[in-house]
């Protein structure tokens, strides 16, 4: 789970991923079709609103199943990695940040679903500022507005969903 491209997914979250990938490549690509070509047969394409909306509509819908393919195809799934007092992909980590205490997941956004839980990836500065930090530690990285942040971490637990 170290390498950059490899993301930690929790059983629930492949699924619901997996599932919305079936959906955008089935019904939601013959639902766009179906868009565009009523809007088509309205006439003239270049001052048609149904049709650009449509076809932006579908740029999105495709766009998104790229995102889902590569994300599936580069995930490892399973429970959450346990803690060892280590930040680490797939664990939650309590910090302080410029002063202020925060909470938060390091991994993908997707993990989480509908939740607030805020997530930082491993790739992100913060991210890639803390991997390895025990609690206790502190350090400083360079957001990217230039400004230099310190973090200090408090705790590192096992994401439990």
């Amino acid at each position: 789970m170290t390498d950059s491209n490899v993301t930690w997914l929790t059983q629930e979250a492949f699924d619901r991923l997996n599932a919305e990938l079936e959906s955008l490549s089935g019904e939601g690509r013959l639902e766009i079709a179906k868009k565009i070509e009523a809007a088509r047969e309205e006439g003239d394409l270049k001052e048609n609103g149904g049709y650009h909306a449509a076809k932006e509509e579908q740029g999105k819908i495709e766009a998104r199943i790229r995102v889902l393919t590569e994300l599936l195809r580069n995930s490892v799934v399973g429970e959450a990695p346990e803690s060892t007092g280590v930040v680490a992909p797939g664990t939650l980590v309590t910090a302080t940040i410029l002063g202020d205490e925060s909470t938060f997941l390091i991994g993908s956004r997707e993990i989480v679903g509908d939740s607030d839980l805020d997530v930082y990836s491993e790739g992100s500065p913060l991210g890639t500022a803390i991997i390895g930090m025990s609690a206790g530690d502190e350090t400083s990285y360079t957001a990217p507005n230039g400004r230099s942040i310190t973090v200090k971490v408090l705790k590192v637990e096992t994401y439990i969903p």
